[in-house]
């Protein structure tokens, strides 16, 4: 009892001297640098105040001035903060005397407090911007914060209710990640630690760092050679999630007709989703999982319905285009969304009657079929279409008839079927659509 009984004693006094010194580095332009001695007074408030919690937490007693202690944390850490900004020197000296590892331990304790005072998210928030403004631009605090902290402390904060204490965590994260880190946290043991971000844009809509996520992710499916089984199995099981975002959120992609929200970062993360769809799609061991996931083909269909008709109203990004030689290329984050959204079409009815059906009755043949002319906008769309169109007819009569129907009135164009390698044959008084590439004698 005897640390608590300090931590009570604490001076007011000591309280205002951290406050002038962290308004000191605050206002210093440049950074000033100071003497090592100071930052070990500050490491020393910050260790008798956590020992004093700690005491209090084990003795299943109450902190009489817990409000006291939390306001001197807190100040300590925006004292620690301020001092590390863009000054290597800094942040040098206060790795060394080991705040990181204080700080994570103190960040995990206050944690365990599991009250939800204002005071305590004062101080939280205070200590991850003082872990980010260490980490920046240095790559020794990155290490020693990548080992202290990865990944239970990112899983502690990113599962807060507060915003700002999950951006700064997602601040920290990134701040920390280098290619090999990249690895580490896309391993299978740790991927929760990536769906925590995404979950948190779902709930919160603060996307930034799940643009950057995904991209990772992207790289990590499409490298198929790289992922062992058992990170495959990770990656499936974590799928339905990822669909289930691209579902709630792919409305957001309209915003880009706008061209004023071409960085839209809801949009953006609706993109990057599509993407990642697409590869795990094109991955026999997740196909499945993803064929049979409820509504997933028809958000696909109706997306590009959507966007089709928009580039139908107004010049957009949806608008199909066909640029004269020469012309300089097209630089939008929306490049290509259209192509992919039918290669997720073509992926889901891959071998897969029941899709192949559903896509029939949605009307996305059509759909499909009118999105076959090169378009600037959606490189390879045409290949795509082509791709789709064949997985949608295969060992399918239905849709073959109604593709063969759509020729003979003039609603699909021969010569983009002819482009695709099929002809109309007739059959029993039926118009059936079949393969035009003559086998190899």
């Amino acid at each position: 009892m005897a640390a608590a009984a300090a931590a009570e004693a604490l001076p007011a006094a000591r309280l205002e001297s951290v406050r002038v010194l962290s308004g000191l580095f605050r206002e210093a332009q440049p950074r000033e640098t100071a003497e090592e001695g100071v930052f070990q007074d500050v490491l020393e408030i910050l260790t008798s105040t956590s020992s004093a919690i700690e005491q209090t937490c084990k003795d299943s007693c109450g902190l009489a001035d817990l409000d006291t202690c939390l306001l001197l944390i807190a100040e300590c850490f925006r004292c620690l903060r301020n001092a590390c900004v863009e000054c290597a020197k800094n942040q040098h000296v206060l790795r060394n005397l080991g705040l990181i590892s204080t700080s994570v331990h103190l960040i995990k304790l206050l944690h365990g407090i599991q009250i939800k005072e204002e005071l305590l998210l004062t101080a939280l928030r205070c200590s991850l911007q003082f872990l980010g403004n260490i980490a920046a631009g240095n790559g020794d605090s990155q290490n020693s914060i990548w080992k202290c902290a990865f990944p239970d402390l990112f899983l502690t904060c990113l599962t807060y209710s507060d915003e700002k204490i999950v951006t700064y965590c997602c601040m920290v994260l990134f701040t920390c990640l280098n290619s090999e880190r990249v690895r580490e946290l896309l391993d299978p043991g740790n991927l929760t630690v990536a769906l925590h971000v995404l979950r948190v844009y779902k709930e919160q809509l603060d996307s930034e760092w799940s643009v950057t996520l995904l991209e990772l992710m992207m790289v990590k499916v499409s490298d198929k050679n790289s992922v062992s089984s058992e990170e495959m199995s990770v990656l499936v099981r974590h799928a339905e999630f990822l669909a289930d975002c691209f579902q709630e959120k792919c409305g957001a992609v309209l915003k880009l007709t706008a061209a004023a929200d071409a960085e839209d970062e809801e949009a953006l993360v609706t993109i990057r989703l599509l993407d990642v769809l697409c590869e795990m799609t094109s991955n026999n061991s997740q196909l499945e999982h993803l064929q049979a996931f409820p509504g997933l083909l028809e958000t696909a269909v109706d997306t590009l319905r959507l966007t089709h008709l928009a580039g139908k109203q107004a010049v957009n990004i949806f608008t199909a285009t066909h640029a004269v030689t020469g012309q300089e290329e097209i630089s939008h984050p929306a490049i290509g969304f259209k192509s992919h959204l039918i290669r997720l079409i073509g992926n889901l009815c891959y071998k897969n009657k029941e899709n192949q059906d559903k896509v029939y009755y949605l009307d996305g043949i059509s759909l499909i079929l009118d999105n076959c002319s090169i378009d600037d906008n959606n490189p390879f769309v045409s290949q795509w279409a082509v791709y789709a169109i064949r997985n949608l007819m295969e060992q399918n009569e239905q849709n073959q008839v109604l593709i063969a129907q759509m020729e003979r009135k003039g609603l699909a164009d021969s010569s983009a079927l002819h482009r695709m390698g099929l002809e109309i044959q007739h059959r029993d008084d039926k118009l059936i659509l079949r393969s035009a590439r003559k086998k190899p004698s």
